[in-house]
């Protein structure tokens, strides 16, 4: 699977983070491996299930091979899983590991090469007399390339980054006046600063992948498909296996197509093929590769009834097909597994707010339990739990199975009742809605389903907001009880007349040296702790009359950094504020004071994990005001970014 022979591994690195390295994580110590895990500040909850624990200098580690290179030589490490996002397509990472003598669980560089490049995918699929949308087949790194192409095929097109990945770098162009600005950010966006454009099926058309295991050598098995065709910017929120296709028969070629292209390769490890397929005239197109383990593989392993990621872990230690467990079920693509599974992503996003990110420290979760529900997660009681800008909004993965699509869906329904996250923004009301909708019942949305129903799905999501907590019982008796500090929810544990004693001593003290000191809330005025709250209080020292202060409390950590932001903020009843709509980092400011700017024109790009969203003026005018935030400072939904006024109100002052 690498230039390294296939062995035992003795110890694994779990190069990743969240709920995915949990997951690796558990199934390697399973099979007796000894397991590292990597960290950095406020972002631990996934190494409770490792051997041993490595810090990472900065976030940005994660793509440092050089920095990874230390870490396995320093440890003897002699085996590093990815996971998927990261270095997880890497052709690069694969050699250099290599050359360390260092298996990398994966395809392995060369598959990589030709796979994780979507240009080199679409050339294998020609190959294969796989279907393919007409396409700009040289990769640009210029807006006018673009515009030919469109004007040659005709709108819509899909620009797409050669080397993106996670909806990052593809944006879908329906008129030519957008397309300077889409093609620039797609540019912008990818690693290579390289594109390439085709043909775009959307209306009618759902997303099906193949989830494809091969040992190398040219045998090849499929674990049928998924349907992921409900998407937000191109990232999945809902998967389902298999798909809601009536008719077997048009599922069958694309199976077949993505076993045909694997053979051609001799794939190795786990790879996912993408198409985009019309379940009425049976039409489908080949779309791209992600060599590496998907989000979604949960779903196949639940419809299977096996650990797809153990079977990975064996397959490169030397276990054929059949040892690592694969040559269970039939390959006959016209008979899936019996049953059914769907895969709901959790993330801290609000879809009020265009998905914008929501940063902050949570506060308290519930996840469900009961036959059929899994929950894949990195957050654990008692340990901290920071949301910043950093890395991925996927909090949890919660995957539903049962023997039948009714008893899914309801079995989805009581799950997503049973879920509760505080101290963030998520979108849980909004797949309530989705999981509540008729279209979904009778599984017919398209990949444009999301985007066409928004409104109707977000009003949805509100009335059933509305409802409250379904559950019945002791909820409403204790729910002024804290029943952990660990998991409750702290705002609420802060009211007026809120009094403590406090005993302070020195460190090393006698006890009986102890002061004790008494405060009492006398005013709460705001309470958003534990990023920010102001009260008026009392405060009584030992042997004193009571003192009246006035309290104010940011937090200083670097995961309340951006949610407590000190730069000035916008007023919405001002037509002159341009006013950051989501959180994160600030990436370049884009208008100095005295400019002139007419209608969208970007203020400011902001980057939110992977996707870099442009701030437009929402008026022509001239600015006479920009933000003082610095470049890669985190940064705040409401924070004002710059004041446009009319160029005619200029020339009267």
């Amino acid at each position: 699977m690498t230039s390294v022979s296939r062995r035992p591994i003795q110890r694994l690195l779990v190069a990743n983070r969240g709920e995915i390295a949990t997951r690796i994580l558990s199934s390697a110590r399973e099979l007796g491996i000894e397991t590292f895990a990597v960290y950095t500040e406020n972002d631990i909850g996934h190494t409770y299930n490792a051997g041993q624990v490595i810090k990472l200098r900065s976030p940005a580690s994660y793509l440092d091979v050089d920095e990874l290179l230390e870490i396995v030589k320093q440890h003897g490490i002699d085996a590093v899983h990815p996971g998927y996002g990261f270095l997880s397509e890497s052709a690069e990472l694969a050699r250099r590991m290599a050359e360390a003598n260092v298996m990398v669980v994966g395809p392995g560089s060369n598959n990589l090469q030709r796979t994780g490049d979507k240009l080199e995918a679409r050339l294998l699929a020609v190959e294969c007399d796989v279907p393919v949308l007409p396409a700009l087949t040289q990769p640009t790194g210029r807006v006018d390339a673009v515009r030919l192409f469109a004007e040659k095929t005709g709108l819509p097109v899909m620009v797409k980054a050669v080397d993106g990945g996670g909806g990052r770098g593809i944006r879908l162009i329906r008129n030519v006046e957008e397309l300077p600005s889409l093609v620039s950010r797609a540019i912008e966006e990818s690693p290579s600063r390289c594109v390439f454009a085709e043909k775009a099926a959307v209306d009618g058309f759902r997303h099906v992948e193949v989830q494809i295991v091969g040992d190398g050598t040219g045998d090849i098995v499929h674990l049928w498909e998924r349907e992921c065709s409900i998407q937000r910017r191109y990232q999945k929120i809902v998967e389902l296996a298999p798909s809601t296709a009536s008719n077997r028969s048009v599922v069958k070629p694309v199976i077949e197509a993505a076993v045909r292209m694997a053979k051609k390769i001799k794939y190795a490890s786990l790879g996912t093929f993408e198409f985009l397929l019309n379940m009425d005239s049976g039409d489908f197109y080949f779309l791209e590769i992600n060599p590496r383990l998907q989000v979604e593989h949960t779903i196949t392993e639940s419809l299977c009834g096996f650990d797809i990621v153990k079977a990975q872990l064996r397959l490169v230690q030397g276990s054929s097909l059949e040892e690592g467990g694969l040559m269970r079920h039939g390959q006959d693509p016209s008979n899936p597994p019996s049953g059914h599974s769907i895969q709901l992503r959790i993330t801290a996003e609000d879809p009020e707010k265009n998905y914008s990110l929501s940063v902050g420290k949570i506060q308290s979760f519930r996840f469900p339990s009961g036959n059929g529900v899994r929950v894949d997660t990195a957050l654990l009681n008692g340990a901290p739990a920071i949301i910043g800008s950093d890395f991925d909004s996927v909090l949890a993965k919660l995957i539903v199975t049962a023997a039948s699509w009714e008893d899914v869906v309801s079995k989805a329904r009581r799950a997503l009742e049973d879920t509760s996250i505080d101290g963030v923004s998520t979108n849980v009301s909004l797949l309530r809605a989705i999981i509540d909708h008729p279209d979904f019942h009778a599984g017919t949305c398209d990949t444009r389903w999301l985007e066409s129903r928004h409104e109707e799905l977000l009003q949805r999501s509100r009335q059933l907001a509305k409802r409250g907590d379904p559950l019945h019982g002791l909820v409403a008796a204790t729910a002024g009880i804290s029943i952990s500090t660990a998991t409750s929810d702290s705002s609420t544990m802060l009211r007026k007349d809120d009094a403590w004693s406090i005993e302070l001593s020195q460190q090393g003290a006698e006890r009986s040296k102890q002061r004790s000191h008494h405060l009492q809330l006398t005013r709460v005025i705001r309470n958003d702790f534990p990023n920010t709250f102001a009260a008026d209080i009392l405060f009584t020292k030992p042997g004193e009359q009571p003192t009246a202060y006035r309290m104010d409390m940011k937090s200083t950590s670097t995961s309340a950094s951006a949610a407590s932001s000190q730069h000035r903020q916008g007023s919405k009843a001002d037509s002159s504020h341009v006013i950051l709509p989501v959180s994160g980092k600030l990436v370049e400011i884009l208008v100095d004071i005295g400019d002139v700017v007419k209608k969208d024109d970007p203020i400011c790009v902001v980057k939110q994990m992977k996707m870099e969203l442009e701030i437009r003026s929402h008026k022509a005018g001239q600015i006479t005001w920009v933000t003082e935030a610095e470049d890669e400072e985190d940064v705040a939904e409401g924070m004002l970014a710059a004041i446009v006024e009319d160029e005619r109100a200029q020339a009267k002052l």
